[in-house]
């Protein structure tokens, strides 16, 4: 199959695009080609509406309906564009939606909700949609995140030690792959979220984000806030557990400068953001370090931040690499893990975010194309993915 996958992580900083194909390959291995990745920008205002939603802001039911049908319509037409530009036909399309709140009481997921109408996007392709793929793991007990430890299982299983896989998009998250497969995935904290938000205060709304590190660069870690920002609870949760950016808001970021500004006064902008860096590479070493890997695989917005990429580098005991090195578009990473999660669910194949714990399900719900929707049989569960040159030549 042929997968159109269009998404917005945490960052909510634009809609991020893949073009997968996936087949299964001998002794239950997906084989998977990347034909292309990139990132379209948000329309209009419609970013900065999504990223209102975040506490403390309040909202009304019109204004969420409302977002919810412009989401699915900009997923529709950027999908129909994918699709057209794809020389071949395309079969799936995947569109997981944009979180607006994660609900997380200590280590309990009570809930999660993503918009995005997928009739829009069905509606605009013509293609069966699938959407909603984190609450049945929530309902079955998990916390519907982070969903990349599915993907880094298949991925990096079978080397001579533990694996680690980092996603470092709005919130950081890991997975732990041991050589027989056996993984555990959780969200170690705030990536870009907070440094996004620094970074467009610190530029009077110039820049959404830190280009190249440039204003960490320049800065100085500040103790006082680093001691008030590691104490954040969430550290201190075994894992699996998720989070999100209702936890570490704007709103949170003001009250810890707060609190500085209480005692030796507020840091400056490129002081808050070299905190901001420390805090994130400070807390995935210390996720990571106690299982001991033999590598570190990067991935997301982060892994282009040479100064967050040499700050983990200084505290991980083991090698960092992108995952380009091994195929995955390192920008595209997050598109390519949706592709599979549709294509799993279009096979009817179970799986859980938290493996050996919980019983698996088919994670989402399906929605009907022009065409009457006719499901393969359901295929074993695979237990390996190999990831193909683009350019490879396939047979039929």
């Amino acid at each position: 199959m042929i997968v159109v996958a269009v998404a917005s992580g945490t960052s909510a900083d634009g809609l991020d695009v893949g073009v997968v194909d996936l087949r299964t390959g001998h002794d239950h291995t997906i084989d998977v080609r990347v034909l292309d990745t990139w990132t379209e920008p948000w329309p209009d205002t419609l970013g900065e509406r999504l990223l209102a939603l975040l506490p403390p802001a309040t909202t009304t039911a019109a204004e969420v309906a409302a977002l919810d049908t412009a989401l699915g319509q900009a997923v529709g037409r950027v999908a129909a564009a994918a699709v057209a530009r794809t020389p071949a036909p395309v079969d799936l399309v995947v569109s997981p939606g944009q979180t607006i709140h994660h609900e997380v009481v200590g280590d309990r997921c009570l809930g999660t909700l993503q918009i995005g109408q997928p009739a829009w996007v069905a509606e605009a392709t013509g293609l069966p949609v699938v959407s909603d793929l984190r609450t049945r793991d929530v309902a079955a007990g998990g916390h519907g995140a982070p969903l990349a430890g599915i993907l880094d299982r298949l991925w990096l299983a079978g080397g001579t030690g533990p694996r680690v896989a980092l996603n470092l998009g709005g919130i950081a998250n890991v997975s732990v792959v041991a050589p027989d497969g056996s993984t555990l995935a959780w969200d170690t904290g705030p990536a870009n979220c907070l440094l996004d938000v620094a970074a467009a205060r610190a530029t009077e709304g110039r820049q959404g984000y830190d280009v190249d590190g440039e204003l960490a660069a320049r800065g100085q870690v500040h103790p006082g806030l680093l001691d008030i920002l590691l104490k954040h609870p969430h550290y201190a949760l075994t894992p699996p557990v998720s989070t999100g950016r209702e936890t570490f808001s704007a709103a949170y970021l003001d009250g810890a400068l707060a609190r500085v500004a209480g005692g030796d006064g507020r840091p400056d902008w490129p002081d808050v953001l070299a905190t901001l860096v420390a805090l994130t590479a400070t807390t995935v070493a210390d996720a990571v370090r106690p299982h001991a890997p033999e590598e570190v695989v990067a991935s997301g917005g982060g892994a282009r931040n040479p100064v967050l990429m040499a700050a983990l580098a200084d505290r991980l005991d083991a090698p960092v690499r992108i995952s380009d090195e091994l195929g995955l578009p390192g920008d595209g990473k997050e598109a390519v893990l949706w592709a599979l999660l549709g294509w799993l669910t279009w096979h009817g194949v179970p799986v859980t975010t938290a493996p050996g714990t919980r019983t698996p399900r088919v994670l989402g719900r399906i929605s009907p194309g022009n065409d009457p929707l006719v499901l393969p049989a359901p295929i074993a569960p695979p237990t390996r993915l190999t990831v193909r040159a683009r350019d490879e030549e396939r047979t039929p």
